[in-house]
């Protein structure tokens, strides 16, 4: 491999100073942003070259030296020398597992592969970029603390790590005031770089780390070469997690409140592994890794990696069976199926959903007529601060249907029909700004959907249904000047429908008690496939009565097998569901199959549970025992699930639970059962 392709590139643009027009206080406001995963592909000087990464397992030796010169010997193994090791390697995994990531051709990672010591070697992959109220929507009222905000003490002493694109750490959510020294355990650092001191840490953001090694020099250009932030994404996450509280927040006006972290008492460690500005950050497989591995060495108590699609899950795995929480994010790429990403067993993956807030806006037609739609729109005027004019129905807004209409300075109807609006609505707004249009009327299927307007930039866009959109559209043949008019002020829009409703209860119902709805085209009744075990009550988890436990060493013959099948695998690997997980699945139900599981009593030591079941349609379910008595002796039982079909139908996932309960707690798991005749489509053709 060719020498000193890697190397530093600074960034020519200076940090940003108090006072320029984007060096702003930045809190946290739960506008979703994720990373989506896609190939990544590295100009090198010769373009045979790609970053692989070689997963090694568990340490071999305690001391991290002693680890590094291990993976230089495998490798040397393969590239005749360890000069040429020492120039392939980028970054060496030594702290909590073993691996590294080096610059190889095909032929020597399949080289590689067949060594005996190595379980995997797999390219590295690149990541790409794609509120104030949430926490009281779940039931964690700073204001009147709930038993388990009291019991954290807020997150005191936690420490947090956030591997993103960096931090902004000027922002008032990461103000250290009130905070006590930086904890002794800590073993991090702060890694000084671009527009960034060691000044920059402090008792909030108490370590830094940067990884630039392997990421496109074009995102470097563009980005500080140290923790610092030029993304937002990472400052944005990193307050949600754990932000200090910063009161009399909004968003131009829109939804006042205090913001704060779900652990606002936590301390925060930097690990920026993606890089550049906008949707055209990056990151790679191999810098997440490296971050993980730091953060391992750290002490750090949990891991939050809103990144999608994390493929190399070994690391979250071996920081799980270190003792360290790891959560990922489930993607932004719904609402469709099967796009749900890091879907690992060891981490825990949070989704998005609604919440108890609505920003109602009225279209106020010439006739005086109101209509109300939903806009983050904070305005009355547009942009060029004159007022709007005739509306125009311009279709879906492709180029065809604006195709000799004049919009011009004029409010556009769009109406996505059975398009996605996060496909469509891009496209519909970019063409109407061009054509001159000063206001876009969105209509899709439902107007909760509001992240498709975070393009908008002042220009006023507003959601609203397909049925007002009818009313709109029938009204355009007469039309008169519209006004959209933002109502700023709580709940005084409609009230039957307060904009704030909470609802604390963990179920499987929305904040109303009706079924929660998938936003998917159609919009159906979700199931587990769509919302896993329902909307989550922190205050109900920290006190659950029981546990569906167990032992991170478990997952070791389920991982390993997973990305290395072998013969024993398949003598000896039971079907999953057997791990013991809070959910069952059975993708394959023909014969009667029975599933165990295992509950820790963590509540009162003398109680008695009761089964009861919901049966997935066409299945026939038994629990046994039914019952489950407890005491000081008997903590732990484990049970078993019998499923039986009641048809012979190659058949979809059908879906019911299993509930737990005694008089004070009701503990409650999702079943997903396919009934299934041949293994192949075809078989059954």
């Amino acid at each position: 491999m060719p020498n000193g392709y890697w190397h530093d590139s600074h960034s020519e643009q200076p940090p940003l100073a108090i006072g320029h027009p984007h060096y702003q206080e930045q809190v946290a406001l739960t506008l979703v942003v994720e990373y989506h995963l896609v190939d990544a592909t590295f100009l090198m000087l010769e373009a045979s070259y790609r970053l692989y990464i070689a997963y090694l397992g568990d340490r071999k030796h305690a001391r991290p030296d002693d680890v590094v010169a291990s993976h230089h010997d495998t490798l040397s193994s393969v590239l005749g020398s360890k000069d040429e090791s020492l120039s392939s390697i980028i970054y060496n995994y030594k702290h909590g597992f073993s691996g590294f990531a080096a610059m190889l051709t095909a032929e020597q990672a399949e080289q590689l592969a067949e060594l005996p010591e190595v379980i995997s070697v797999q390219r590295s992959r690149r990541y790409r970029t794609a509120t104030t109220r949430s926490w009281d929507f779940l039931g964690l009222d700073y204001q009147k603390p709930s038993e388990l905000l009291r019991r954290s003490n807020h997150g005191q002493e936690i420490i947090i790590g956030i591997i993103d694109t960096g931090i902004w750490p000027e922002s008032r959510s990461f103000s250290d005031e009130g905070y006590g020294p930086v904890p002794a355990r800590w073993k991090g650092v702060c890694q000084v770089g671009e527009g960034w001191g060691s000044n920059n840490c402090s008792r909030k953001i108490i370590g830094a780390r940067f990884y630039h090694a392997g990421v496109d020099e074009d995102d470097l250009k563009i980005d500080y070469l140290s923790p610092r932030d030029a993304n937002g994404h990472g400052t944005h996450t990193a307050s949600t997690a754990a932000g200090s509280v910063v009161e009399a927040v909004s968003f131009h006006g829109l939804a006042a409140g205090t913001a704060r972290g779900f652990s606002p008492r936590a301390r925060i460690a930097v690990y920026k592994s993606v890089w550049g500005r906008g949707g055209a950050g990056s990151g790679n497989s191999a810098t997440v890794l490296a971050a993980i591995d730091d953060a391992m060495h750290d002490g750090v108590d949990v891991l939050s990696l809103s990144l999608e699609v994390q493929e190399n899950s070994f690391g979250a795995l071996h920081a799980v069976q270190k003792g360290i929480t790891v959560v990922y994010a489930a993607g932004n790429s719904g609402p469709v199926p099967q796009v749900v990403g890091n879907t690992a067993p060891w981490v825990i993956t949070v989704a998005a959903s609604k919440i108890d807030r609505s920003f109602p806006t009225v279209i106020t037609l010439g006739d005086k007529t109101q209509i109300v739609g939903q806009s983050m729109y904070s305005e009355g005027k547009n942009s060029s601060g004159s007022t709007f004019k005739l509306l125009v129905d311009g279709g879906l807004c492709t180029d065809n249907d604006l195709n000799g209409t004049d919009i011009k300075g004029r409010v556009v109807l769009c109406t996505s029909l059975g398009i996605p609006p996060l496909m469509l609505f891009p496209v519909a707004l970019k063409n109407v700004l061009d054509a001159g249009g000063s206001g876009l009327i969105f209509a899709q299927y439902t107007t909760d959907i509001l992240d498709v307007t975070k393009n908008c930039n002042g220009t006023a866009c507003v959601l609203v249904d397909l049925d007002t959109a009818q009313l709109i559209s029938s009204y355009i043949s007469g039309t008169r000047n519209s006004i959209p008019q933002p109502l700023n002020r709580s709940c005084d829009f409609l009230q039957s429908y307060p904009c704030f409703i909470l609802h604390t209860e963990a179920s499987v119902t929305d904040e109303r008690g009706m079924p929660i709805l998938a936003e998917g085209v159609p919009r159906k009744i979700a199931d587990p496939f769509d919302y896993g075990s329902g909307n989550i009550n922190p205050n109900r988890a920290a006190d659950p009565g029981l546990i569906y436990d167990i032992d991170p060493t478990d997952y070791n013959k389920f991982f390993a097998c997973t990305i290395k099948t072998s013969a024993s695998c398949n003598a000896t690997m039971l079907p999953r569901y057997h791990l013991n997980l809070p959910s069952i699945a059975v993708p394959d139900l023909r014969d009667p199959t029975t599933v165990s599981r295992t509950v820790r009593n963590v509540g009162e030591v003398n109680a008695v549970y009761h089964a009861e079941i919901q049966c997935p349609p066409g299945v026939k379910m038994v629990v046994e025992p039914s019952v489950l008595v407890f005491d000081a002796a008997n903590k732990v039982h484990t049970f078993k699930v019998s499923f039986s079909p009641l048809w012979k139908l190659q058949g979809d996932y059908t879906f019911g639970s299993l509930t737990w309960h005694n008089d004070n707690k009701s503990v409650r798991i999702p079943i997903a059962v396919q009934i299934t005749i041949q293994d192949f489509y075809a078989d059954v053709a």
